[in-house]
């Protein structure tokens, strides 16, 4: 009985194929390597696949001027209205 019910709460909470391709959709137009491309025919796997690598090259990009915010901060004085300035970016 326990595994009836389970089957029906997976079935439940399944996204649809409709779905699916909506969101790839989604994520075609959000990532500039494949929004940027002459052809349209992407797969859907090639679609996740960069979506994760431009998820990653974002990250580095946070990390990188994190790190370039909290070097310029170490480089002022600590009560001038640029050192708040930059302290809010890194707080962020």
């Amino acid at each position: 009985m326990s595994s009836r019910r389970s089957r029906q709460q997976s079935s439940s909470t399944r996204i649809s194929d409709d779905q699916i391709i909506e969101l790839v959709s989604k994520l075609r137009q959000l990532v500039p390597e494949i929004r940027d491309r002459r052809s349209s025919k992407v797969s859907a796997s090639k679609v996740l696949q960069e979506t994760c690598n431009y998820i990653r090259n974002l990250h580095r990009e946070v990390d990188d001027l994190s790190e370039r915010l909290s070097q310029l901060l170490s480089t002022i004085d600590a009560d001038s209205a640029e050192a708040s300035i930059i302290r809010s970016l890194i707080n962020q």
